[in-house]
């Protein structure tokens, strides 16, 4: 008796684990691929497959996220990696429909100044948020970076922080601050006391990257690979497949903080600032590398810190920099 065929979207949701991506990709783009679907339904007044329809509807579909929805550049694009995906990996299918991507508009990216900063950093509460706000800045990291860091990356001795599987799977070092090496060393002493409680209330598992779990499963129990920033409570991975031998399935799991709520503690800072400026997380990795520049460090080694592809990407930093590329003085300055 031959196994039924998966669901579509299971299968998109197969395809993309089996590739590595991101688990915020897989909701994007299951997301996309959905909307696609209720697209046509709304359209027409019953689901069709997408196997059934046009390269003109595909076509069709874009087009209305454009000109009537009126998406940002950035997301129109990601809808069209969604369905491109869907055609291609799931559906088996030649593209032959007007994939033209959205030109994204060049924004010169929100820095704030070294003072600016410092107020900011201030009005976070001291402990977990407050280290992980001051990592951001302090290393360059990415919000999820942070949140995904485990306690085995971390360096103290050698002021160092190892980032693993960042954008485009790579890995990367970059600088631990002095300034938050005591406040971090005592952060893994936090995590140690709550990785030693869940042990003892039977719990103390983490998730392990690919099929590690299935090479080394002690590995999850110890302490080096647990979170550097932990979840409050304990919670089951919304990933883990009963077709895989190895996994249990529904296992209770000590996951990293939520990002929200370094997120909310960055608006709500920003807010008791009073600073009129559009303030994010990623908002302090552009001042990092601002910082930087200014302060005289090459552009490729803050490339390298930042785990860009492609140094053209890290070139905008100099149109915001006081110094290099865009330091001159303005004409009115000179009488």
């Amino acid at each position: 008796m031959s196994k039924p065929t998966p669901k579509l979207l299971d299968q998109v949701r197969d395809a993309i684990q089996v590739r590595h991506m991101a688990k915020s990709t897989e909701t994007a783009y299951i997301y996309w691929i959905k909307d696609f679907l209720n697209f046509f339904k709304t359209q027409r007044g019953d689901w069709i497959h997408p196997r059934e329809l046009s390269d003109q509807d595909v076509t069709e579909y874009l087009t209305y996220l454009a000109t009537q929805r009126r998406v940002a550049a950035s997301t129109q694009n990601q809808a069209l990696s969604a369905l491109l995906f869907l055609y291609r990996n799931i559906l088996q299918r030649k593209i032959s429909f007007n994939a033209v991507r959205a030109k994204r508009p060049l924004h010169i990216p929100v820095v704030l100044s070294v003072q600016e900063v410092k107020s900011l950093l201030a009005h976070i509460p001291q402990g977990p948020q407050h280290v992980m706000v001051s990592m951001l800045y302090g290393a360059g990291l990415r919000l999820m970076e942070s949140c995904r860091m485990r306690v085995k990356d971390v360096d103290i001795d050698r002021k160092q922080l190892t980032v693993r599987d960042g954008k485009g799977q790579k890995d990367r070092m970059v600088p631990l601050p002095t300034k938050i090496a005591e406040p971090i060393a005592q952060q893994i002493q936090r995590v140690a006391r709550l990785h030693q409680s869940d042990i003892e209330s039977g719990a103390g598992n983490v998730h392990l990257p690919h099929a590690m779990v299935r090479k080394n499963g002690n590995l999850r129990r110890h302490l080096s690979w647990q979170y550097l920033f932990p979840a409050q409570h304990l919670s089951r991975d919304p990933r883990s497949s009963p077709h895989l031998p190895y996994e249990i399935k529904g296992e209770l799991r000590r996951h990293h903080v939520h990002p929200s709520g370094i997120t909310k503690a960055v608006k709500r800072a920003a807010h008791a600032t009073g600073i009129q400026k559009r303030i994010s997380c990623h908002c302090l990795r552009h001042s990092f590398a601002t910082h930087l520049l200014e302060a005289g460090a090459d552009i490729r080694t803050i490339q390298e810190l930042l785990g860009h592809a492609d140094v053209t990407t890290t070139m905008i930093y100099t149109h915001v920099a006081t110094t290099g590329a865009t330091g001159v003085r303005s004409p009115l300055d000179l009488f």
